[in-house]
């Protein structure tokens, strides 16, 4: 089953340019140093996913001209890849389907506060529509728009679901465990400083971001990769993301044929020069992978 994965965005929590920065990269007229905050689209056995929804969220769907989302996955609870999700409103009312949000219980807690009108019993109008799965490390499937029949919009009241008969239903904010039979979806566990994250596999194409470590015993579901996604902020040790040579080492350990580094900060040079120094480091560290650093709207393939 093929896989295509779209960079929608791979800056860091603050995304390049960076707010009243005046460093060169910052103010580089390049597209590709202009950077989102890290998400990803994947098209992948006929379902459109995405991974994080961060502050962005709005801009990128636009700009990709994403039309249709079957499902959300969720890396983690920081607010660089939930802070969008308020705005799947509009998939609500296109779809007329609830969002199927995948997502592990931690980081359920914190949108149920951070988003407590999303799941309150009497929405106030216009609160988006969620169907929440709940995920561990294990394989999972995600399906085609799940969702607790078609969702409709009643003008000043809210969604609603249309019943067979007829009758409108109110949302009762349902959470279950993700499906496990024919899994398409392999997470990967790692840590971001000490919060346990999530990356995930689709096919032959891993995508990893705040990571600061992988446990060795994950290695095992990154073999025979055609791409790899790391993230890295900078060149010195960090205590929540992988330094630049900590992701090379670990792109050299996995071997894919490529790997991409995404979650980039303004500490990196501009685009151009950065992919130049990215071969000469993996010439002089024996490298075979090749490693260059994914921008906004690159798309990949496997």
């Amino acid at each position: 089953m093929s896989a295509k994965l779209t960079f929608l965005g791979t800056g860091t929590s603050q995304g390049v340019p960076i707010i009243a920065c005046e460093c060169g990269v910052c103010q580089s007229p390049c597209r590709e140093d202009k950077r989102f905050r890290a998400s990803a689209f994947v098209e992948y056995g006929g379902l459109n996913i995405l991974v994080d929804a961060g502050p962005d969220f709005r801009s990128q769907m636009l700009a990709a001209r994403i039309r249709h989302l079957d499902a959300i996955l969720l890396t983690h609870n920081h607010k660089d890849h939930t802070g969008g999700l308020d705005d799947v409103r509009s998939f609500n009312y296109i779809d007329k389907k609830a969002a199927e949000i995948y997502c592990e219980a931690r980081v359920l807690k914190t949108l149920k506060n951070d988003y407590a009108y999303a799941f309150e019993e009497h929405k106030y109008p216009g609160a988006p529509e969620w169907h929440v799965h709940l995920i561990d490390d294990q394989p999972f499937r995600v399906d085609s728009l799940q969702g607790t029949g078609q969702l409709e919009w009643v003008h000043d009241v809210g969604y609603f679901y249309r019943q067979a008969d007829g009758s409108l239903q109110p949302s009762d904010n349902a959470v279950v465990e993700a499906p496990r039979e024919n899994p398409n979806v392999i997470p990967i566990r790692g840590f971001h400083d000490q919060m346990p994250v999530l990356g995930f596999r689709f096919g032959n194409i891993a995508y990893l971001t705040d990571m600061s470590r992988l446990p060795e015993e994950e290695l095992a579901k990154l073999q025979g990769l055609e791409h790899l996604t790391l993230n890295t902020v900078g060149y010195h040790p960090h205590h929540s993301h992988f330094s630049l040579y900590e992701a090379l080492d670990l792109a050299h350990v996995i071997g894919a044929r490529h790997t991409w580094l995404t979650h980039l900060s303004h500490a990196f040079p501009r685009h151009q020069a950065f992919c130049e120094q990215l071969r000469a480091l993996c010439r002089e560290k024996g490298i075979r992978s090749e490693v260059l650093p994914a921008y906004d709207g690159l798309t990949i393939t496997d």
